[in-house]
């Protein structure tokens, strides 16, 4: 992806994160959240570039506006659940793998062992990847989501 440049949030990231967040289309929005969010809260900004022992977060940036976000953090039913957005116009470009790709590579050189996360079960297109990435993902479906937990392979990640 010329020109994009994947990396860690950082405070300084808040309004840039806004703005990403505000130009999403109400069914990106949904598919991420599961629901609109229209001008997001502060909180929500705060808690989507929060770093820590138990959180991570990465964005892709081009020309210093931010493309696409991804984060996770220590969860339940996984070593860690994630969850990935990438703006409309660079969805279906391979982005939202490459994300995922270092975010679990992080992971793993922390310990993680499995990944988990909840996928709305009408985004087809998420689910298609991750039958292709694991295709021995656990799937369950619970009140119109899917439940996802896979083994992170070492094979299939790599550093940034």
């Amino acid at each position: 992806m010329l020109g994009t440049q994947i990396r860690p949030a950082r405070p300084d990231d808040t309004e840039r994160l806004r703005r990403f967040l505000t130009r999403l289309s109400l069914h990106t929005q949904t598919l991420r959240f599961f629901t609109g969010i229209g001008t997001p809260a502060a909180s929500l900004v705060r808690v989507l570039i929060a770093l820590d022992d138990h959180r991570d977060a990465l964005v892709v940036t081009l020309d210093g506006e931010i493309i696409g976000h991804a984060m996770s953090y220590r969860g339940e039913a996984a070593d860690v659940e994630i969850a990935v957005v990438v703006a409309d116009e660079w969805q279906g470009k391979g982005l939202g793998p490459h994300l995922i790709d270092v975010l679990l590579f992080r992971a793993a050189v922390r310990g993680a062992k499995t990944v988990g996360m909840d996928v709305m079960g009408e985004n087809r297109r998420v689910l298609r990847m991750i039958r292709r990435l694991w295709p021995d993902a656990q799937m369950k479906v619970a009140s119109g989501t899917v439940e996802v937990t896979a083994r992170i392979q070492r094979a299939e990640v790599f550093a940034e």
